[in-house]
């Protein structure tokens, strides 16, 4: 062979060791990155060919399936359905031949059937001819709680939500924005008829795609003095919840000319209430001057502590941050401790205050999913429950617990004709109302805000509720959380 023959020979062989090491390569490390590219025609074909894993809301005692893949008739190809449509649509969310959201995203390769857990499973499938079938997603979901929920935002008719916790587990029991819209709609297999489904939700200026449970950040109001109370009796700043605090008529801000009052220039009893009077009565004169005691650094620590300022929280849906800024204005510091100023939170976040009252100062973390099994039952992924920090002790959350009792249960509480025995009966719910304000004068009402936990003596579920432009807490927010109590309890 002549040395030219032999260079060529060389070359060739070269050529095709590095074709093979190429084509390993792929194989193994860069498929799962070129079927999921959208120019992939094969793969955006071969995903209505095979039947994507059920989503069923399991909370509660009872199984409720609200998205399932069924066969097009005269077709091969699967379509996605959900059987109720806009009510459970913020925890499904939708999948469509380009996107998707909620669950159907964040658990889209279970559901799929391309997660590596299942990968077994698959080649089973392979080799006994059965069709390729994706996991079955089992959510904390309760179906009553949830219907409960949206049934009574959609009565109300403004721009809300609500979240209900289990506060021993942290299981979501209900997690409903209003309004919202129809799944349905986006299983079309038209691009174009998709395209203008989603201009014309994306053009809604009520923003329905919205999932106000967790993406919408609104101010506390006055909910926020269960953080504060809880800073206040943790440091030791206030003894215990019959401690007198000061209480005036009004109160003009440090450092400032704006001089805050009580609701309508209410008396906070007589002037020096015991804090839980002030906390029952929601005097905002009591709390602004409890902040300027505790001081903005612990302010800012035990909002944290429960779960504010947390930019990583998921559930696995990603949740917006509720916010409680460092602050060094005393004037700021003051208006924050009564949940104003640049105060924001999730309506989670207020059901996770209330959820960590209920649970002796333990806060559990948030989750929807609790299972996820293989085609064949077998179980692939179970969620246990974990803390996921401790705001306060036991005893201050005993404290804290018997004074949002009494916002329903004394007369004078501002949760007593709605969430108390006028309204429940002998169901007793520990709460605290909210009424998030433009202006520190008590004038243009915004958002009715209430959190709260039942049964007091044995904690099963915690809801938190924000009614926008509601008004206040009282009137708006607390019958939606009643209704969703009672749905869940059985009591309806």
């Amino acid at each position: 062979m002549n040395r030219a023959l032999m260079r060529i020979s060389l070359a060739c062989l070269a050529m095709f060791v590095l074709l093979l090491i190429n084509v390993n390569y792929v194989q193994a490390f860069e498929a799962g990155r070129l079927s999921a590219q959208s120019g992939n025609i094969r793969t955006f074909d071969q995903q209505f060919q095979y039947q994507r894993g059920s989503i069923i809301a399991a909370g509660g005692g009872k199984s409720v399936t609200i998205a399932e893949s069924r066969l097009v008739k005269g077709t091969n190809d699967y379509k996605r359905d959900y059987p109720f449509g806009a009510i459970f649509a913020p925890v499904t969310g939708y999948d469509s031949v380009y996107s998707d959201t909620g669950i159907e995203a964040a658990e889209d390769k279970n559901l799929s059937g391309t997660a590596p857990a299942l990968a077994v499973h698959n080649l089973i499938g392979v080799l006994t001819g059965k069709p390729k079938q994706g996991a079955t997603v089992y959510l904390t979901i309760s179906a009553a709680a949830q219907e409960a929920a949206y049934s009574a935002l959609a009565s109300f008719g403004k721009p809300a939500a609500a979240v209900a916790i289990n506060p021993s587990t942290g299981a979501i029991l209900a997690m409903a924005s209003y309004p919202t819209f129809n799944p349905n709609e986006f299983t079309t297999l038209n691009g174009a008829k998709l395209d203008q489904i989603d201009n014309r939700y994306l053009a809604d200026p009520s923003q329905p795609l919205l999932n106000r449970a967790i993406n919408a950040t609104y101010p506390p109001g006055s909910t926020f003095k269960i953080v504060t109370s809880s800073t206040a009796l943790s440091t030791g700043k206030v003894a215990s919840p019959q401690t007198p605090v000061p209480a005036p008529a009004s109160f003009q801000l440090t450092g400032s000319s704006s001089v805050l009052i009580n609701n309508d220039g209410e008396i906070c009893g007589d002037g020096t209430p015991p804090l839980i009077q002030a906390f029952y009565l929601s005097c905002n004169t009591a709390f602004a001057k409890l902040g300027q005691k505790v001081g903005p650094a612990d302010l800012h620590k035990y909002a944290s502590a429960y779960g504010m300022n947390n930019p990583n929280l998921t559930i696995p849906l990603s949740v917006s941050p509720s916010n409680y800024p460092l602050l060094t204005d005393p004037a700021q510091v003051e208006l924050s401790a009564i949940g104003q100023f640049n105060d924001t939170v999730t309506p989670l976040q207020e059901a996770m205050f209330a959820a960590t009252i209920a649970n002796h100062g333990t806060l559990m973390k948030p989750y929807l999913v609790t299972e996820v099994t293989a085609p064949d039952l077998t179980a692939i992924q179970r969620t246990q429950p974990s803390p996921l920090s401790q705001p306060v002790s036991s005893p201050v959350a005993a404290g804290i617990g018997s004074m949002m009792l009494q916002v329903t249960q004394n007369p004078a509480g501002t949760g007593y004709a709605t969430a108390g025995p006028p309204a429940v009966g002998s169901l007793q719910i520990a709460a605290k109302t909210g009424t998030a304000q433009n202006g520190i004068n008590n004038t243009n009402l915004n958002d009715a805000v209430f959190t709260c936990y039942a049964p007091y003596s044995n904690p099963q579920i915690a809801v938190a509720v924000i009614v926008q432009g509601g008004g206040y807490g009282a009137a708006a927010a607390a019958p939606i959380a009643v209704r969703i109590i009672q749905a869940y309890l059985g009591k309806t």
